[in-house]
């Protein structure tokens, strides 16, 4: 509708930033008091920043917003002590600016190295793999984190996630640790994630570009598929395993389809059920997505030759580490997907 800003894009102020803070996404509050109102405006002066990137994607005026988004406010340096609100709704405060940082999650890492916090990573799990440079760092360990190893890092900051086993991350806190719980389940929550890190390392400089990076490859996607008609976007059924285990329309991955124009044929679903091979011939999907590197299989599948997906030959395998990490690189993801969806918009040929 003309003049009216798509829902994917809104950002409500309140929103990220709580209700009676004028503080950047997050509520901090200096040692044990409450900031001084100076500091609170230094500080709605950094919200304004992000507030002004995010509204400028919202709905771009004739007249473009490049201009907006290559020139956001400069952020006040962060005073610490700072008490900064994880998404676990821990309060952790963080007594001096973090020199040893330690991740316990790769999109945490991909954050962090965004924020140009390269330097100051010490540690990271065996499953980290980009940028290259996280290779060389020592490893503590995988989805099970040894936390003798983390100790011995001396790390003055652990950037966790909410899949981290918690009596690991209790350990940690035990011993003096600050530890930053960090659990994005959306586009929204991403950009909440980027924020706590950011204050926690006095980067709301590099985030607020961050952030304005991400939502213009959003804006750019979404310029290029909203004129598709409902009736005419793509069902897609996303494969996460040869099991049939697939993606409920309340789970992270649904946002992905829709936001590069599909129609997730599960989305009546929740979750991460397992469906039978029946069902998924019912919903006669356009597009089948694999998540685990196969397609082959999925074109041979006994009973499936009158899948439009496996007809068409419209079977694509996502590169897991965009679409399965809330991280920096997310609508690179929704992008390949939407290249898949739509290879006439994006000017493939698939």
């Amino acid at each position: 509708m003309a003049g009216q800003c798509p829902a994917l894009f809104r950002m409500p102020f309140s929103s990220l930033c709580p209700q009676g803070s004028t503080g950047f996404y997050v509520c901090i509050k200096k040692g044990a008091e409450v900031m001084s109102v100076k500091w609170k405006k230094r500080w709605g002066l950094l919200c304004l920043s992000l507030l002004l990137v995010l509204g400028a994607v919202g709905c771009a005026p004739s007249g473009g917003t490049e201009g907006r988004l290559n020139t956001p406010v400069k952020p006040a340096a962060v005073k610490y002590p700072v008490e900064v609100t994880d998404q676990a709704g821990n309060k952790v405060t963080i007594k001096q600016e973090p020199k040893r940082i330690v991740s316990l999650m790769p999109s945490n890492t991909e954050i962090a190295y965004a924020l140009g916090l390269d330097q100051k990573m010490v540690g990271v799990t065996t499953n980290d793999d980009y940028p290259a440079a996280v290779k060389k760092l020592p490893k503590v360990g995988d989805f099970k984190i040894n936390v003798e190893k983390v100790v011995s890092l001396k790390p003055d900051l652990v950037l966790a996630n909410g899949a981290n086993d918690k009596a690991t991350l209790e350990q940690l806190k035990k011993l003096g640790i600050p530890v930053l719980v960090l659990d994005a389940k959306s586009f929204k929550d991403i950009y909440r994630s980027i924020a706590i890190i950011a204050t926690a390392t006095n980067t709301a400089r590099e985030a607020d570009l961050l952030i304005a990076k991400m939502q213009k490859e959003h804006r750019d996607i979404y310029a290029k598929v909203v004129n598709v008609p409902k009736d005419k976007r793509v069902k897609v059924f996303v494969e996460l395993d040869p099991t049939l285990y697939t993606v409920g329309g309340d789970t992270f991955m649904n946002e992905l389809v829709t936001t590069a124009g599909g129609v997730n044929v599960a989305a009546g679903l929740k979750g991460w059920p397992q469906v039978s091979a029946e069902q998924v011939v019912k919903w006669n999907p356009d597009i089948i997505i694999s998540s685990y590197g196969s397609t082959d299989q999925i074109l041979k599948r006994q009973g499936w030759s009158t899948v439009n997906a496996v007809k068409g030959k419209r079977v694509y395998v996502v590169d897991p580490n965009l679409t399965n990490r809330p991280g920096p690189r997310i609508f690179q993801g929704v992008k390949e997907m939407a290249e898949q969806f739509y290879p006439e918009r994006f000017g493939e040929q698939k």
